[in-house]
């Protein structure tokens, strides 16, 4: 398979999939504010493969929907080429049909084998993968093989430095035969282990570590916490992890300007930049609330976190 103008992921800003929080208003806000690339939420491949594709004429959008009529995946021109779709997955040939259904609409596909959580590894699929080495094989492979896009793993963190590099060496030799590998392969990394939380350190020299020892591009995910406060951090970051790019997730979430080179806008703007995205592009008021919740945290207890707390409609939010 051959590339048709190939994501870079060397030196880019990237909006980490995050549930709920990475549906269409958010990604093309991180855009407006700077990020190179922008992830969707983590969508679930036998969910994916019961939608049909919708051209949304009067949105200018092209729509995914479930069975029930629901909007499952929404995407426009403006990140066509700058979206990558994350899905869960747990088999190579399910993997497939998804990539082949959004590959016109996106820029990349990528494999979540990061997430911890029970709905996922209770079906093989997030963190559960990093245990089966064969089936990571077999879904990569067969996705590199199989569509003209670049694919993207996202992973956490091994017991050790040298299972860790192991399996990132592993993961690069299953691209080695492909046209435009660098391009093909890339591995995204959760900088805490299959275990830890958000709340855990991040470790910084392990994916230094891995960074040095493997030629695919690494992303470092996982410093919000610690060390993410506004712009110049990312780059602070990137240079710690000795990472290809940098990857974020919580401080994008709660204010997605922080990729704004200039500094960090003013809540209130960003928030009002959101809504005027969810209403465009006819967001659902729970998922848009959800967000806008996320942004304003500690101040949920004030008046108008109160009243954005119990909002029942896009109009009252």
């Amino acid at each position: 398979m051959t590339v048709n103008t190939p994501l870079c992921f060397r030196g880019k800003k990237i909006l980490a999939p995050m549930v709920r929080v990475g549906t269409l208003p958010m990604r093309l806000l991180a855009l407006d504010y700077g990020a190179d690339i922008v992830y969707c939420e983590e969508l679930i491949d036998i969910k994916m493969l019961q939608c049909k594709r919708v051209i949304n004429e009067v949105l200018e959008t092209v729509d995914f929907i479930a069975p029930n009529e629901r909007v499952v995946f929404r995407t426009c021109e403006r990140e066509r080429h700058h979206v990558v779709f994350q899905m869960g997955s747990a088999d190579a040939e399910r993997a497939l049909a998804v990539a082949k259904l959004v590959e016109s609409d996106v820029a990349g596909i990528d494999i979540n084998m990061g997430c911890p959580k029970e709905y996922s590894t209770k079906a093989s699929m997030g963190a559960a993968l990093l245990s089966d080495p064969d089936k990571i094989e077999s879904i990569l492979t067969t996705l590199v093989k199989g569509v003209c896009k670049p694919v993207t793993c996202k992973i956490r963190i091994l017991p050790s430095v040298r299972t860790e590099i192991s399996v990132q060496n592993c993961l690069e030799i299953f691209g080695l035969g492909f046209v435009l590998v660098f391009f093909f392969l890339l591995v995204c990394l959760w900088e805490r282990k299959k275990e830890e939380r958000p709340q855990h350190p991040v470790h910084c020299d392990v994916i230094k570590a891995i960074s040095e020892a493997v030629s695919v591009p690494v992303i470092a995910n996982g410093g919000s916490h610690d060390f993410i406060k506004e712009y110049l951090d990312i780059e602070t970051f990137q240079k710690a992890t000795a990472a290809s790019s940098v990857m974020i997730a919580r401080a994008a979430m709660w204010n997605p300007s922080i990729f704004k080179r200039e500094g960090l806008c003013p809540l209130k703007e960003v928030m009002q930049a959101y809504i005027k995205y969810a209403v465009r592009y006819e967001n659902h008021y729970t998922n848009t609330k959800y967000c806008l919740c996320q942004m304003l945290r500690e101040q949920l207890e004030t008046t108008q976190g109160k009243k954005l707390h119990a909002a029942q409609s896009m109009q009252e939010i």
